[in-house]
């Protein structure tokens, strides 16, 4: 006896509604690798408020709306898509460097001194600030058998590699700010960091709509 068709919609509709629930799930994860991307500089050890002292002439985005989404992550999520965002980024530079997440941040590359090659590490202890923004305080450096100050390794990294409109690199105060208040996505979403705490591997950071969409 063949089976009725009020048998068989059932196992449509359930296949149906599987794929429906891929594809949701893939489209988030998308767009939370999207917003993870775009903070692929920072990172911290401790979390802490710090005030930048830094320049806040830069034209800031208007965050007034209210979170709708917070992203937990890792340090090997963030590090893929660190990558991921820095092939892309630097696809068409001839000179690049690295940025990678262990239990502090670091930032490896290779300049030119004198006509020579040198490889630098550079560790940095992170803040997250009042206004949501990252900030890279340098803590130690590897230069070989170099003897230079932070100060002079950090000015030639800021002449010799691009970086993206909104990191701001102080050589003197020896910080990296990753200016999240001057960044905003196309559809107006805007991200703040909430929490990074590297030694137990805790990464947060919020979503947040524009106030123009919240309020209609």
């Amino acid at each position: 006896m063949k089976p009725s068709e009020s048998t068989k919609q059932p196992e449509k509709t359930a296949t149906t509604n599987k794929k429906a629930i891929n594809y949701w799930k893939i489209a988030f994860l998308v767009l939370v690798g999207i917003l993870l991307g775009t903070t692929v500089f920072f990172a911290s050890r401790i979390f802490q408020q710090r005030e930048t002292g830094l320049n806040e002439s830069a034209e800031l985005v208007q965050r007034e709306g209210s979170p709708v989404l917070t992203v937990n992550s890792n340090k090997s999520q963030v590090n893929q898509l660190i990558d991921f965002y820095l092939s892309d980024f630097q696809k068409d530079q001839e000179v690049k460097y690295n940025f990678e997440l262990r239990n502090e941040a670091l930032l490896t590359g290779e300049f030119q001194v004198l006509g020579f090659p040198i490889t630098f590490y550079l560790y940095f202890d992170p803040y997250v600030t009042e206004e949501g923004n990252v900030q890279l305080k340098a803590k130690s450096l590897s230069i070989g058998t170099l003897d230079l100050p932070t100060s002079e390794v950090m000015k030639m990294i800021k002449r010799s590699f691009k970086f993206p409109e909104w990191i701001d690199v102080n050589a003197d105060e020896q910080i990296i700010l990753i200016r999240l208040d001057q960044f905003r996505m196309q559809n107006g979403l805007f991200i703040k960091a909430n929490k990074i705490n590297l030694v137990d591997d805790e990464i947060q950071m919020s979503l947040y709509l524009p106030a123009e969409t919240e309020d209609e």
